[in-house]
């Protein structure tokens, strides 16, 4: 097929890899802008970007494509379709009718459960047992559209926000390119029952409050690897949380109870969260042992509550 590509990260990057291993065509690749990124915020391209620039197909970075330019610009491909993965742009409807078979999304969700940005955060944080993608034909609301194909796989424990991603990545390619190779396919209208929505993840989200019941924070913990990293405070000090797992504890909320090689056991609401690896403001990742031995913890210390 004649195609055009819209993403940005990875899990995009991911999918358009897919996509021109299967044979198919990609006249053209709609990404984000570049970004300043790292400690100098230098420009860098994005995932997308970069694989698209690898397989020598041009690249297309407008900043909305509600300009007629750059409507002109996708129109002139006349592409069979559009596969639309993370891309971060609002498609209006002239550009949402201008492929044959229209403009196929891959989102991270058992539509219509967590419709919106950030899907596989939310979904971690609200203990779903199962999480999946579905291939939606794109229409003008929030990820309503009827789906064309879905697949299913556990959210197991110790997923975080990271690998549950890269297993979603590995499936939405895998379906999108299963996809295509059957279009035109009977679309299934989404439920009215059951949808929610993902809000995007704020950094304001991080703070670890040790009231809540120990097995919220270890979800909280989970989604929030790798962004933005779950945090807590101590002596003043904010410290980053990056694996964290139940433990049996019996005390004020925040009371440190235990520390070990294996971690730091805290008191919640409802029992204990012994925490695994941990980062200082400016430092490294480290397993509790090594953060243990250049910043000592002792039992009966408090983590500060959020206010």
């Amino acid at each position: 097929m004649n195609l055009i590509f819209a993403g940005t990260p990875e899990f995009a990057a991911h999918a358009l890899n897919a996509i021109l291993a299967a044979g198919h065509q990609v006249a053209l690749v709609l990404t984000q802008p570049d970004r300043p990124s790292g400690r100098g915020m230098t420009l860098r391209p994005s995932p997308v970007k970069e694989v698209a620039l690898a397989s020598g197909i041009d690249v297309f970075q407008p900043p909305t494509l509600k300009d007629p330019t750059a409507q002109e610009r996708v129109r002139a491909v006349q592409a069979d379709a559009m596969v639309v993965a993370a891309y971060g742009l609002i498609l209006p409807q002239a550009v949402l009718d201008m492929p044959q078979s229209g403009c196929i999304n891959i989102h991270a969700s058992l539509l219509p459960r967590w419709r919106g940005a950030a899907p596989i955060q939310r979904a971690i944080l609200a203990g779903d047992a199962e999480s999946g993608v579905c291939i939606m034909q794109m229409e003008a609301g929030l990820d309503t559209g009827p789906v064309l194909n879905c697949g299913r796989l556990p959210i197991v424990a110790g997923d975080t926000a990271g690998s549950l991603h890269d297993k979603l990545a590995d499936l939405g390619a895998r379906l999108i390119v299963e996809t295509l190779g059957k279009l035109p396919v009977s679309a299934v209208p989404q439920s009215a029952e059951g949808v929610t929505y993902a809000a995007k993840i704020e950094k304001s989200e991080a703070p670890l409050d040790w009231r809540m019941p120990a097995m919220q924070l270890d979800r909280q913990v989970r989604a929030f690897n790798p962004f933005p990293g779950a945090t807590a405070v101590l002596d003043g000090a904010t410290i980053k949380v990056w694996a964290a797992e139940l433990a049996d504890a019996n005390a004020a909320p925040g009371t440190v109870v235990s520390t070990d090689r294996e971690g730091i056991v805290v008191a919640c609401g409802e029992g204990g969260l012994r925490l695994t690896e941990l980062q200082k403001a400016g430092g490294k990742r480290l397993p509790a042992a090594q953060f243990l031995a250049g910043n000592p913890v002792r039992p009966g210390a408090m983590f500060t509550p959020v206010p």
